[in-house]
């Protein structure tokens, strides 16, 4: 049969599948409607183009199907893999059923509004890059397109930066449970990514060094980073010392799954803090880092970020501690000219 509905542990798929013999190989895949005739159609086109390559020696088609269930598996080490996989499950519907030589600026307009209708330009524009990306190596290294459209992207505003006065980060320990207070405390602390830091393993701490490692897997760069912990951070881990076996941050004896919880958000809320995420720490790090002196090629290597580029949102954060810097030009070119300084 060449049109079916694939049962998938015991639940039938909304969507209709091909089934072609091709040069002794069985192609399955799915056409990406639930639509009877659409689902012919997609079928017809791709029979077409086999008969093409076998009879007339054209260069083979391939579908977005083909293309994206390549890319994830090539990828599949990137540290976003699993959010590529959440945005090609949403694009299936529209990019399922095409070859790739189908996908127009037409298809491509539709994703646009699809995506607004469910997000922010931001986002929309994280879905029309996976896009962008897949196509771009279907083109330069599979060899299995000749063009592609050219997808613009939205323009999206500067990065966000919310951090925490040191005030604010007061007021919110105080209204955190414990096991909270420790956890954020040490994440504003050190400038650690909320996973790093509740998935913190003694393992990977070596208090001896004044230091925790992050393995490259878990860092978001994959690049290992060692991260440096000042005297307040060193307290805290051994304040932990004894409570679990491998988990160095805990409730109740047991591994914290999720900080970005119900009991986190009543907490803001009652420290009338509000449009602050957990990721902010990093931010409220940062910022303060900063405003203390830090330079910013130094905030890059603490924060393991691979790009110079990542810092720069920082950069004004320091104008006011560049005034010193500023001063040391005083009557170096200024000799004996009149500034309209002088008493």
């Amino acid at each position: 049969m060449s049109l079916y509905k694939r049962k998938y542990q015991g639940q039938e798929s909304p969507h209709w599948w091909i089934k072609l013999y091709h040069m002794g190989k069985v192609i399955r895949e799915s056409t990406g409607t639930a639509d009877r005739k659409q689902a012919q159609e997609v079928h017809d086109r791709l029979k077409a183009s086999l008969w093409e390559q076998e009879r007339l020696g054209v260069k083979p088609r391939h579908t977005w199907n083909e293309a994206a269930g390549r890319w994830l598996t090539e990828t599949a080490d990137k540290a976003s893999h699993r959010d590529d996989e959440a945005k090609v499950k949403w694009l299936h519907p529209i990019l399922g059923g095409l070859m790739l030589d189908e996908i127009s600026l037409d298809v491509i307009a539709r994703i646009k509004t699809a995506r607004l209708k469910e997000g922010t330009p931001s986002t929309a524009n994280r879905y029309l890059a996976l896009i962008r990306s897949i196509l771009k190596r279907a083109i330069t290294e599979w060899d299995w397109l000749d063009k592609a459209p050219k997808i613009k992207l939205f323009k999206e505003p500067e990065g966000r930066v919310r951090f925490l006065t040191a005030d604010e980060v007061q007021a919110l320990l105080k209204e955190l449970p414990p096991y909270l207070q420790d956890t954020f405390l040490f994440a504003l602390l050190t400038g650690l990514r909320q996973s790093n830091v509740i998935e913190l393993e003694w393992s990977k701490v070596m208090l001896d060094k004044a230091h925790v490692w992050v393995d490259a897997p878990d860092a978001k760069g994959r690049t290992a980073i060692a991260v440096p912990l000042n005297t307040d951070a060193l307290a805290l881990l051994i304040k932990q010392k004894g409570k679990h076996p491998t988990r160095v941050f805990t409730n109740a004896g047991k591994a914290i799954g999720n900080v970005n919880n119900r009991v986190w958000r009543k907490a803001l809320k009652r420290a009338g803090i509000a449009d602050f995420r957990w990721h902010d720490a990093r931010h409220t790090w940062a910022s303060h880092h900063v405003m203390n002196g830090t330079q910013l090629f130094e905030l890059q290597k603490l924060g393991g970020w691979k790009s110079a580029k990542m810092v720069e949102r920082y950069a004004h954060l320091s104008s006011e501690h560049l005034a010193g810097a500023a001063v040391r030009l005083d009557s170096v070119f200024v000799v004996g000219h009149k500034t309209g300084t002088e008493a």
